[in-house]
């Protein structure tokens, strides 16, 4: 069993995190500011925190073997706390697992990321640019820390929650579509994606997706 501390366990990326990890058998350190959402879970060890409260994100990765961050990037600093994250991981073996961004992908193997393409939509400019940061600074942690950033298709949101297939393509850091060139994937497939990354890993220190 592994003990999985996620980051934002009542958003949409983390609540289907942590819920595909219990069904798993796993325990599941669930976290956000407010926990009142996560109340009547007993399949959950609930701990109201923040990941930007340094001693706090230290005492659960003493208790915790994967460090999942599943928070939005834009407007919340998170870039600049990668370093001090990073240090946490290191001194705790802990391994990190983060939902990336989309516009960290590339269109093609040797083309750009979507981010610097017209495919990008300008009101999602910031949030791309924020992901983007988080990417660099995971880049530059020591090689001590063992990290992965699954990046979600084009069309992943709370509003296009699709369903549960258990069936789609996982790829390295180039955008996958399907053969009618839209880049989607349910949340809850997406999740497992996640953790059957965790499970086995096979992704270190790197950017992959996942997409029917």
């Amino acid at each position: 069993m592994t003990t999985i501390a996620v980051f934002g366990a009542t958003g949409y990326s983390g609540g289907n995190i942590a819920t595909e990890a219990t069904t798993r058998g796993h325990r599941v350190i669930a976290i956000a500011r407010n926990t009142a959402p996560l109340a009547s879970r007993a399949d959950l060890d609930v701990r109201p925190g923040s990941l930007f409260d340094e001693k706090f994100v230290r005492d659960v990765a003493s208790d915790a073997d994967i460090l999942v961050v599943a928070l939005q990037a834009h407007g919340t600093g998170l870039a600049d706390h990668i370093p001090t994250l990073g240090k946490i991981a290191s001194a705790n073996a802990a391994r990190l697992g983060l939902v990336g961004g989309a516009g960290n992908l590339r269109v093609a193997p040797d083309g750009p990321r979507v981010l610097d393409t017209p495919l990008f939509p300008e009101e999602f400019r910031e949030d791309g640019n924020a992901h983007a940061a988080v990417l660099t600074r995971l880049r530059a942690l020591p090689n001590t820390v063992d990290w992965f950033s699954l990046s979600p298709p084009a069309l992943y949101n709370a509003n296009n929650r699709g369903t549960r297939t258990g069936a789609f393509r996982v790829g390295d850091d180039v955008l996958l579509v399907n053969a009618d060139g839209n880049s989607h994937i349910s949340g809850e497939d997406y999740a497992i994606a996640f953790v059957d990354e965790i499970d086995k890993p096979t992704h270190h220190r790197t950017v992959f997706t996942v997409a029917y």
